[in-house]
This record gives structure tokens, sequence and C-alpha cells, in this order.
């Protein structure tokens, strides 16, 4: 009491308290109400706050996900048996966030981050917010790269930018997940860092797509975010948001990023389970009247920056499921809202031997041809509006009706068309490929054969490509120089 030898002693009590009194704080105490479903009702935390991570006495953790008059919904994000009702809970003040970095290369890890490779954590990273706002319009850039899928179809009739969200919709087992690997694949050398994210899957279709990545070298350059269908329900909600958050941070640090959300579906059935066990009102199909903006919030942080916030892109590719065809459905047309485009797989020609199932009458990409290398653009100019046309010719052939000499020969041209656009799955093709059949194509070369002649021909063509030196950047006539020799050799 002696710092102040020149004051009263109240003075010196004042300003004793003042300058030396530790600060106080004041940690509310709830308790667990109830229990169940991943669900965890608690009172008594009347200062907890929307997405608050929640720490209760046991060691398990939630994230405030509705609040009412007298208590808040909590979905839990791990548990123990020890977790029941009466167990003490207090607020973390802090909002979820996962640890991003280089080192998570080739790494699985659930939404948390927690590695689930029987490794260890990995170090120097740095925790990035799973939901922070998206970049803002100043911050954005028109797509003006391409981002080869390596898909034949795609590359050349739907092209995807990057920074470009590109849906892939269609009923289940026609290749969905398919399309979505072959994308990744084809990135390897491309400088494009991929984050996949498996939400409700079961256990073998991870290890299923895991071993696909490494035995094909792409987990070298992705992360894979993985949220089993045995996973609690508020993890499989966290998943994409996750995956999105870790591609955010490569954006942010001027990367190109692929981000694949393998399924939306799912994510959707878990979003409607969480909101009907918190009491929520059902709408459309009984999903909450909030999904629609759950994705959006999603989906609208998949963008291109412009130089001054770094230069880097985020592509994103969500799937999802149709029932029958039904692509009116209120999931899907969320998605298809939002979304700059979709590719449409179509069960008929699933059936029929056309893989990948692609109906390109119903897919589009609305911006992805801003971004499309001029030569690619050049030779597939009016391909796809042809192959439509050919396809409704094809009808009349069915009832033995005769047609002209010129619609012979577009409807033979249409029918090696299909042929040359058939594509074994995991095996995407370079864009010098793509060049070579498009102008092989374009000068007649496969005009004079039949179906199984084409092949034979594109297989020739690629197999010399691929070892070439010639860039989309190369003139055309050395493009059908390299043609004309190649089938100008004994069997080509």
């Amino acid at each position: 009491m002696n710092d102040f030898p020149n004051h009263s002693l109240l003075e010196r009590q004042a300003r004793w308290l003042r300058h030396y009194r530790p600060a106080l704080r004041v940690n509310e105490l709830g308790r667990v109400v109830s229990v169940g479903d991943g669900i965890a009702w608690v009172a008594g935390l009347s200062s907890a706050a929307i997405d608050e991570l929640l720490l209760f006495a046991d060691g398990s953790r939630a994230m405030v996900f509705d609040i009412t008059d007298s208590m808040i919904g909590a979905v839990l994000l791990s548990d123990t048996p020890a977790l029941t009702a009466g167990i003490g809970v207090r607020g973390s003040g802090h909002t979820l966030s996962i640890a991003a970095g280089d080192e998570l290369l080739g790494r699985i890890v659930d939404p948390l981050g927690v590695p689930q490779d029987d490794r260890p954590p990995p170090g120097n990273t740095r925790r990035q917010p799973l939901e922070p706002p998206s970049p803002p319009i100043i911050a954005r850039e028109f797509v003006h790269q391409p981002l080869y899928t390596g898909i034949k179809i795609i590359d050349t009739m739907i092209p995807i930018g990057r920074g470009q969200r590109q849906l892939l919709i269609g009923d289940e087992g026609l290749g969905r997940s398919s399309l979505a690997l072959d994308t990744v694949i084809n990135q390897r050398e491309q400088n494009v860092y991929c984050v996949y994210v498996l939400i409700g899957q079961k256990r073998s279709t991870v290890v299923n797509t895991i071993e696909i990545l490494r035995e094909q070298g792409a987990l070298d350059y992705t992360v894979v975010v993985v949220a089993e269908a045995s996973a609690l329900p508020g993890l499989q909600h966290l998943a994409p948001f996750a995956g999105c958050a870790l591609a955010e941070y490569w954006m942010q640090q001027g990367r190109d990023v692929l981000v694949v959300y393998d399924d939306l579906s799912s994510h959707a059935k878990t979003y409607r389970e969480l909101s009907l066990l918190l009491r929520r009102p059902p709408g459309r199909e009984a999903f909450p009247g909030d999904i629609f903006s759950v994705h959006a919030r999603l989906l609208e942080r998949a963008t291109c920056l412009n130089a001054a916030y770094g230069g880097g892109s985020m592509t994103a590719l969500p799937v999802i499921e149709t029932q029958l065809g039904e692509i009116a459905a209120y999931i899907p047309t969320n998605l298809i809202s939002i979304t700059d485009g979709q590719v449409y797989l179509d069960r008929t020609l699933f059936a029929g031997g056309f893989r990948p199932a692609i109906d390109i009458g119903r897919s589009v990409s609305r911006i992805g041809g801003q971004a499309q290398h001029a030569c690619i653009k050049q030779e597939a100019g009016r391909m796809k509006l042809d192959y439509l046309q050919f396809m409704e010719l094809e009808v009349f052939t069915r009832f033995g009706a005769r047609l002209e000499a010129s619609m012979e020969a577009a409807i033979h041209r249409g029918r090696i068309l299909r042929e040359i656009l058939k594509q074994e799955r995991l095996s995407p093709l370079p864009v010098t490929a793509q060049m070579a059949w498009l102008v092989a194509f374009n000068d007649g070369t496969f005009d004079h054969t039949g179906p199984e002649q084409a092949r034979e021909r594109l297989a020739a063509l690629l197999q010399v490509v691929e070892g070439g030196e010639l860039t989309l950047d190369s003139p055309r006539e050395q493009w059908q120089a390299l043609v004309k020799a190649v089938f100008r050799e004994p069997g080509g």
C-alpha cells in the first residue's frame, strides 16, 4: 500500500485496485438437458452464439446449431460414453477452424482436421476458419483460364474454367464420381491442388477412392476430407465446409485449387436430419427452408481472385444424385440455380454402352467457353450443335426412311464422332490429345472408316501425340502434318 505515499488511504486503495487487480473473467456454465441422435440440448448458456464451439466436461465437443428461448440445440462433433444429461458444458467463445497448409497434401483428415491415416498430425500449419465470409465482388476476376478434365466430351463441348462451379448430376451408378476422379487425376503437373470431400459414403467407397488416387499418383497433390456414413451427423454436415476452407487457404496464397464435393445429396439429407431433430419446421420434401442458403454459402466461395488479391482460384465440382432422372426435384433444382452449369449423366445412354453417359443436350457450361483455349474453341466450333442434329436425324433411320446423300453422310459422321467420344474411366487425355483428334476429325480423316477402324485410328493418333512436342500454340499446319504422318504409316 506504500506505492502511493502522497495519497489518502482510500485513494491508495482505489489506485492499487485499478493498477494491480487481475481482470475478472466470467464463464457461463451450462448443463446438458438431453442427448441423443447426434444432438445435445443445453440449458444455462444464455450468451452462446450460433456456430460457437461448446466444450463438455467429459471432453466431448459440439457446435451451436439452434437457439430457443430456454435452451440451445447443439450438434455433436465428438462424444464419449460419459456424455449424459446433467454434465456441465461451457462456451469456448470461438467458431470452428481447421489446420491448413501444404503439409496436408497426401493426407486423409476428418472435417475437424484430425488425421485418419495413422500418421502424426501435420506441423507448420495455420488455422483456417470453416466458414469465413466469401470473397467480395471487388476481389473477384472473370474466369479466364481453362481447367482440363481429360474427358473428351467435357473439354470440347462443355468446357470448365478455373474458378467455375460445375455440377455433376445423374442417377446413382452412372459414373458421377468417376468423372470427378478423372478430373483430379488429370491435374497432375497442371499446378493445381485438389481437395476431395467424401460425405456420408460407405467405408468401402472411401477406401476405394483413396486407393485409386494413390495408384494414379494423384494423392501427392490432393487432400481427402472424409466423413463416413457412420460418422456423427454433425461431422457429415461440416465436411464440405472443411474441404472448402482448405481449398480457400491455397486460393488466398495465389494457388489454383479444385474441390470435389461427393456428394451434396448426402449432405442435404444430413442437414434435413439435423433440422428435424432440432424441431425446425419442414418444407418441400421435408427439407428445411434454409437448405438453399446453406449450399449457396458453400458454393459462392468458389471463384477466381484478381491479381490484387493473389490471383488464385477455386473450382468446385459438386456431385448430386437424381432419382430416376428427375432433374426437377428440390435439391437438384437448387444446385442447378446456384452453379454455373451442369454435366448430366443419362441412364439410357449408359445402358446403350455410351460412356461416359453424358447427355450433351441437357449439359451446359455457362462460362467455361470464355476460358477455353482459342485453338480448342475454334476446332470444337459447331460440334455440339452438329452432334445434337445428328441425334435427331438418327431417329428417322429407325423407320427405314430413305435419306438424301448429304443426310446419310451427316449420320455416318455423327456415328463416328459418337465412337470417338467414348472413353474408359480413369483414362483422362492430355489437352494435346484433344487437339489432335479434333483436327483429325474436322479434316475428314475418319470419314471413310467404320466405328471399329475409327477407334483404332484414334488410338494410334493418341499414342503418337503423347510423346510429341506440339502444344496448343503450335500452328494448325503442324497438327495437320502430324495427323497425315500417322495415317500414312502402315496400319494407319
